[in-house]
């Protein structure tokens, strides 16, 4: 009879154990999204969603956060213990530091832009983690585009 007790006893911690393994990482991910907040819903996330989000991937000592070019920035202390300036995508709660390796190069951005209805293209530069490209837009007005340097998407466009 002790054995048979032992073994529930057993079987219910083996069980307890694989549940949280398997529902841990989608409590992460549900945590992750919320912090996304709004970006997730179609809505530009808040300065205190970018907070959270920040914070919940090991970023501390944010200063100011304030919205600039388009951007969420802020300098902050990594995870690592670095300090960087941090950028995050409003849309999409994409992390961007400034010393982000870019994934795509000068001649993709330029194909980017161009099949996005942008012509004149020129300026394109990598600068603090962001691509940055002087254009005119489809209606011919003259703009500063900034794009994301993981798959190089649109993040903001403004006149220039």
């Amino acid at each position: 009879m002790r054995n048979d007790r032992n073994h529930r006893v057993a079987t219910a911690v083996l069980a307890a154990a694989l549940a949280s393994a398997f529902c841990l990482p989608a409590l992460a991910q549900q945590a992750a999204g919320s912090a996304a907040g709004g970006a997730s819903q179609g809505q530009p996330l808040t300065q205190a969603q970018v907070k959270q989000l920040l914070e919940s991937r090991g970023y501390t000592d944010l200063d100011d956060i304030d919205f600039k070019k388009g951007l969420w920035r802020t300098e902050a202390t990594s995870a690592d213990g670095r300090h960087v300036g941090v950028q995050v995508n409003p849309a999409n709660g994409e992390i961007i530091t400034d010393r982000a390796v870019s994934e795509v190069g000068k001649n993709d951005i330029r194909a980017r832009l161009a099949t996005a209805g942008y012509s004149k293209v020129n300026d394109v530069d990598l600068d603090d983690g962001v691509w940055k490209a002087e254009a005119r837009n489809p209606q011919g007005r003259k703009v500063k585009v900034r794009l994301s340097p993981k798959d190089g998407s649109i993040i903001a466009v403004e006149d220039d």
